[in-house]
């Protein structure tokens, strides 16, 4: 059982870093030549969706979305479900030579973008995969770490840190729930 411990970022603070996560994105790239954005789903694809209208708005320029179900990928598929649901990838652009930018919510141990890396390599071979994420938490079982960060928010193993999208859930807002004594 969860219990929520905190509120740390509410709507116009997920605004704020997910446009300077845009401008950063531009800016390292030196512009939006050969850049496509990934969306992992389920709530990495909105965040990029969000980042694109940010690059259109402050560049004047298209940038290719795509969206990547890592379902199949991941190394814990017997553990999530009996029978996971899977979701549609969509990738309407070559990924060859592309500077392709993964879009995550939450960065915890890193599986999940190895396996958004195992799928996003099925479709080409980019020439730079970049990673950005709206919250990093730390507890890393694997070598990845994000290019490009909303918060980094220092969190223990038994706290869960649950993301809000309007798009998903109605409303804007980053809580950190806690297992409740006793329960794991």
């Amino acid at each position: 059982m969860l219990k929520q411990k905190a509120f740390i970022v509410n709507e116009d603070e997920m605004r704020r870093a997910i446009v300077r996560i845009s401008h950063e994105i531009v800016e390292r790239n030196r512009g939006v030549a050969d850049i496509a954005l990934v969306g992992i789903r389920r709530r990495g694809l909105p965040l990029a969706e969000r980042i694109r209208e940010n690059i259109r708005a402050f560049e004047e320029a298209e940038v290719p979305l795509g969206a990547l179900d890592i379902t199949l990928y991941r190394d814990d598929l017997q553990m999530v479900a009996e029978q996971p649901i899977v979701r549609t990838t969509e990738i309407p652009f070559s990924v060859d030579d592309k500077v392709i930018v993964l879009v995550d919510d939450v960065l915890y141990t890193g599986r999940t973008v190895r396996a958004a890396l195992d799928a996003l390599m099925d479709f080409g071979r980019p020439r730079v995969i970049q990673l950005a994420v709206l919250i990093d938490r730390g507890h890393r079982e694997l070598p990845i770490r994000a290019d490009y960060v909303g918060k980094n928010v220092p969190t223990s193993r038994r706290e869960v840190v649950k993301v809000k999208l309007r798009e998903e859930d109605g409303v804007d807002g980053v809580s950190i729930d806690e297992l409740e004594e006793g329960r794991e």
